[in-house]
């Protein structure tokens, strides 16, 4: 089957502002591989909607009148989530560096995007989530997992290395340049491997580390310490 004929990706809006969705809408409804399932104006009202309707990716707001885009998020991934099927949640928020998003990322989003990102990138972030083979962003959500780990209690800064104890040296390698942002072909350069090894090596760690995607993964990197800000 070709990719044409390929079910589009189903994409969930989460926003208290009409206009807003109505903007977002337009540009993933115009798209023949993506399509909006669900509209929500606030957190409790998402989780009731996609609870009855599967989606591919949730687009949250943070910043939301009764219940906020943190809380659920954390009530669609967390033990017991209420969605239908195994959305991935992309953070929206005004503001670069919000701590809404870390908590959100934390909880098990998938990355975050600015409300005002140019239309190409929001699309982007939708289909590289949705594959979940690489992170948004990458300056961007290194950044956001720097500001993290600084803003942790000092007990938490370098956390415990259990997490890290079934990984192979070169798993570590591997992972220590997906916290640094780099792709799948980037770092099968930087290790003088195939791509397809790198793949291979990235799946396993996320299966050891537990992690839904790439994001999850570089958020133990910095909370075990195993990479540094500014390293």
């Amino acid at each position: 089957m070709t990719e044409a004929l390929d079910a589009p990706v189903r994409v969930a809006l989460v926003d208290d502002q009409p206009l807003v969705r109505a903007g977002l809408r337009m540009v993933i409804d115009s798209q023949p591989d993506l399509q909006v399932v669900v509209e929500a104006d606030d957190g409790r009202d998402a989780l009731r909607r996609l609870a009855a309707t599967a989606s591919d990716v949730v687009l949250m707001d943070v910043r939301m009148p009764g219940m906020d885009g943190l809380t659920a998020t954390r009530a669609l991934l967390g033990d017991g989530g209420v969605a239908a099927g195994d959305p991935r949640v992309v953070v929206l928020t005004t503001f670069d560096l919000d701590e809404y998003v870390l908590d959100a990322i934390r909880a098990g989003a998938s990355g975050f995007l600015l409300k005002d990102a140019q239309p190409e990138e929001l699309l982007t972030a939708i289909r590289t989530v949705h594959q979940g083979d690489a992170v948004i962003a990458p300056s961007s959500t290194r950044r956001l997992m720097e500001r993290l780990v600084t803003a942790l209690p000092p007990e938490e800064a370098a956390g415990p290395q259990e997490a890290l104890a079934g990984l192979t040296g070169r798993e570590r390698e591997v992972l220590v340049l997906m916290a640094r942002g780099r792709s799948n072909t980037e770092i099968a350069s930087d290790l003088f491997v195939a791509e397809a090894t790198v793949k291979t090596h990235v799946g396993r760690i996320l299966a050891k580390l537990d992690a839904r995607d790439r994001v999850q993964a570089v958020v133990t990197a910095y909370e075990t310490g195993l990479v540094r800000p500014g390293s």
